[in-house]
């Protein structure tokens, strides 16, 4: 077992669906899709920290493994604490290669709210 495995931990993908509204239209939900394994760590670089005071929500860097292709905006909860991330980043974008040993695909995050969740 490696380091990054042992990090690693539960997430549930958000799946999007469009439903009524009560009022005549629709709205957006967010309902548990797949469980996969993840690990979220906070991006304290003083580049974040200069965003964190200018209002931008806290910046994450989510590692999955290359089989799990995360793309902008898909969402995850934390399972262990029930945090919400939206990815703002391509899954495509930073996978480690087919030679390598190392099994990894990374992705930004930043911290969110669901609407209307």
């Amino acid at each position: 077992m490696s380091l990054l495995s042992e990090a690693m931990e539960d997430f549930i993908i958000k799946d999007k669906t469009t439903g009524p509204d009560g009022y005549g239209g629709v709205t957006d939900r967010y309902v548990d899709g797949a469980t996969i394994k993840a690990t979220a760590t906070l991006n304290n670089s003083m580049q974040a920290r200069i965003a964190d005071v200018q209002g931008v929500t806290a910046l994450y860097t989510i590692v999955t493994s290359k089989n799990i292709n995360l793309q902008y905006h898909d969402v995850l909860e934390r399972v262990s604490d029930g945090k919400i991330f939206r990815i703002t980043s391509d899954g495509d974008d930073f996978k480690s290669p087919a030679s390598s040993s190392l099994d990894m695909r990374v992705v930004s995050a930043e911290e969110w709210v669901i609407p209307n969740g």
